[in-house]
């Protein structure tokens, strides 16, 4: 076969479409998400009622609610492809793995690294929580105008009671019901870890299948990827009108001064985020033979593209082609762990959702025992694993953790201003986390003698 028919057959891979991503890179769109954020900051301060420029409090909610309606386009544009992109990603990354051998050597090696990995970080939250107590710098009224404004936006009781964890008994059930009855069910419920369980066991499948059999299935997943990445595109065209009218509706609702008030908790979750990457340079470096500022000066642009968007799924075409060009990954572990990663490998996630924890319980004079901060670290492991790999999500993720120790979900009001910012350096932590697995993985599997199967997608010279 020569290289025109082999173009002709087979999808252009993942990586291929990280030239339209990297176009964002160079019109600096990670500059533009922050000036976003501060036009936002001071446009929601000046039509916020406390300003009296709009002192109809219910006016002002109109105009914040029309400012936020290209933030709303862009997480329904974000979240409509998750599903699809992960499905079809994972699919593809399978198909690539040069045998079934590597694949199972991969798989036994990354799962115990993205667990080892989330629960340090949720160790650093917890303790960064525990040493700066940023819950004590917030004022006593802001807390009260807060908790009320979280009643009403997000429709919880303050008195809500915590989520009941079950049994013992129940966990054997709990464990079989990963594995999801119906795909159409997990994708109606966004149950993430069901969905990605089904995408592994159908991609297994793949690569057992004849290659003749399974190259159309293959050529029309790399078509779905292809489409999800040209709507994901399109959806960072309106990122920086997103962040701004998103930032400026959350200043309307909360005021200035509450977001000036969270001061403390933000450099808290930026200096937990700080040591979770300093942890990954270091693992880069001990167990993959690079170097911190080596591996910085290499990922760059896909860190600051992550921080404009929020998103590890919107990312992964450059995260792949970063990891295969730049840091010399071989293909197949680049394309099987990209996207396994983008949806559990969220130590950024887990160390944000502990100190968040911290400061909430601090916030409602609320003590928790060893046994308790345990169980935090377990369920934030828990639910960051299969999380959708979309802006926001942290906080649906953090509304359970709160639930298991007893602090009233309207508490996330207080915190919820800021999780734009917080999220997107989340996002990039997340995303060196992926990075950092590919160049281990690849230093600790060595290649099988097996011939790779024909159907995995080439990538055109």
């Amino acid at each position: 076969m020569n290289e025109q028919q082999s173009r002709e057959l087979h999808p252009r891979p993942l990586k291929r479409t990280s030239r339209s991503l990297a176009v964002l890179v160079r019109t600096r769109l990670w500059a533009q998400i922050l000036v976003g954020m501060a036009l936002g900051v001071l446009v929601g301060a000046l039509v916020s009622p406390r300003a009296g420029f709009v002192p109809d409090q219910e006016q002002a909610e109109v105009i914040g609610s029309w400012l936020a309606l290209p933030g709303l386009l862009f997480l329904q544009l974000i979240s409509m492809i998750v599903l699809p992109l992960v499905f079809s990603s994972i699919i593809l990354g399978l198909a690539s793995s040069e045998s079934t051998s590597d694949l199972r050597k991969v798989g036994l090696r990354v799962a115990p690294f993205f667990a080892i990995t989330t629960v340090f970080a949720c160790i650093v939250g917890l303790s960064v929580g525990a040493l700066v107590k940023p819950g004590n710098f917030i004022p006593e009224e802001v807390r009260a105008e807060a908790v009320r404004a979280a009643a009403v936006e997000m429709a919880v009781p303050a008195d809500a009671p915590p989520v009941e964890r079950p049994s013992l008994a129940e966990a054997p059930q709990q464990i079989v019901n990963l594995l999801p009855a119906s795909p159409i069910e997990a994708a109606v419920n966004r149950a993430m870890l069901q969905w990605v369980l089904f995408s592994l066991v159908v991609g297994i499948a793949v690569v057992q299948m004849s290659p003749k059999v399974a190259r159309p299935l293959v050529d029309v997943l790399g078509a779905v990827q292809e489409i999800c990445m040209i709507v994901i595109k399109w959806a960072m065209f309106i990122a920086p009108a997103a962040v701004f009218g998103l930032i400026a509706q959350i200043t309307i609702r909360i005021g200035l001064e509450a977001l000036v008030a969270m001061s403390a908790y933000m450099g808290a979750v930026i200096l937990a985020l700080i040591i979770v990457m300093m942890m990954f340079l270091l693992v880069a470096w001990v167990m993959a033979g690079v170097r911190p500022l080596a591996l910085l000066s290499m990922s760059r642009e896909v860190l600051l593209l992550a921080f404009a968007t929020s998103s590890s799924a919107a990312v992964m075409p450059l995260s792949i082609k970063v990891a295969e060009e730049k840091l010399r990954v071989r293909t197949a572990i680049a394309r099987f762990i990209v996207p396994l990663g983008a949806t559990v490998n969220m130590a950024g996630t887990a160390a944000y959702q502990c100190v968040a924890t911290m400061f909430l319980v601090q916030v409602f004079n609320i003590e928790l025992s060893m046994g308790q901060m345990a169980m935090v670290v377990l369920t934030a492991v828990g639910a960051s694993v299969g999380a959708p790999a979309s802006p926001g999500v942290g906080i649906v993720i953090l509304a359970m953790i709160l639930g298991s120790v007893g602090v009233p979900p309207s508490g996330i009001a207080l915190i919820i201003g800021v999780d734009r910012l917080l999220d997107m350096c989340r996002t990039s932590v997340n995303v060196m986390g992926d990075l950092v697995a590919c160049a281990v993985m690849d230093k600790m599997v060595t290649p099988d003698p097996e011939p790779a199967p024909e159907i995995a997608p080439e990538i055109p010279a």
